[in-house]
Formats: C-alpha cells, structure tokens, sequence
C-alpha cells in the first residue's frame, strides 16, 4: 500500500477490480487540483462511467454531466460535458505524461479543461505541454489497466466513488 503523504491532496477513487489511490500536484496545477477535489467531495465523480478508453493509450472520464451511469445516464452524450462550474485556465508545466499520470482532458480550446479527466496507460509525452497534468497514480494502477476499452466500450466500467482521502 503507498503511503499517503498529504491526505487533503490525495484523491481513493473505487473501482470494480479495487481501489485506485491518486497524489494531486497542487504545486504544479493548483486550479486543477482544487477542482477534483471540489467535485470529489459533491460526490460529483461517483458513478461516472470511463467513456472512452483507448489500448496502449489512456482512460478518460469525469464527464459530470453526461456519463453518471446513476443518474440521466447518456452514452451517447458522453464526454460531451462538464460539470457547472466554469472552465479552468490551462496550467500546463514541464512534467511529462508518463504512465499512471492524470491529465485535464479539454476541447480544443486549451481553457476549456473542466471535469474530465484521462489517466496514461504509458508515457504519451506528444501530449506534454498540450495537456494539463495535475496527478499521478501511486497505487492501483493494475486496476486501472482493467478498465474496459471502447468508444465509448459496450459495457464501461465506472468510477465507484471518488473521495479526498482527508474525508475518507
């Protein structure tokens, strides 16, 4: 089991095969980081389907609006949508996109990054300086290797709950 440093940036988020332990980099993407938090602890993120997961690629979800397998579940829809708060600014650095890190998924606007969110399969370091990166994985990245592909995939998993481990 990592150690969990910081608990109020560090996000548990649960999913089928087991838990998934992410450290948020509030130094490097503030606004980011706050905003996964912010939307973690509404429970925003619980039951949010993974609608497009891409072999040797990444895993993307956090479409708050769209992708909530719970409620008004629209996979037709997902990864259209955000949450209602405004977009975030682009705080992109000089860390890389390796495997296990989090990255702001967005439209081609580099400020419209809001809920959604991709997780590296491996290093994709074409999307450093592109994308904002605001965490890495530092246990379960073997569940996340499990999510199922597609999209959106036939049957997506889901993140199950999605919790600040400071609340946890």
């Amino acid at each position: 089991m990592a150690e969990i440093k910081d608990p109020e940036n560090t996000i548990i988020i649960e999913l089928k095969d087991g838990r998934v332990v992410v450290e948020l980099l509030p130094d490097v993407a503030p606004k980011h980081a706050e905003r996964m938090k912010e939307l973690a602890r509404a429970g925003k993120y619980d039951n949010v389907a993974f609608h497009r997961v891409i072999e040797g690629f990444m895993a993307q979800t956090g479409d708050v609006q769209h992708a909530n397998m719970e409620n008004n579940y629209n996979p037709g829809r997902s990864g259209t949508g955000g949450s209602d708060l405004p977009d975030l600014p682009a705080e992109f650095s000089k860390l890389p996109h390796d495997r296990g890190t989090l990255g702001a998924a967005r439209s081609q606007n580099p400020n419209s990054a809001n809920s959604q969110f991709f997780i590296n399969f491996k290093d994709n370091h074409f999307l450093n300086g592109q994308y904002t990166v605001y965490g890495r994985v530092i246990e379960g990245m073997e569940h996340v290797d499990k999510i199922a592909r597609g999209e959106p995939p036939a049957n997506p998993d889901r993140m199950i709950s999605v919790k600040v481990a400071a609340d946890a």
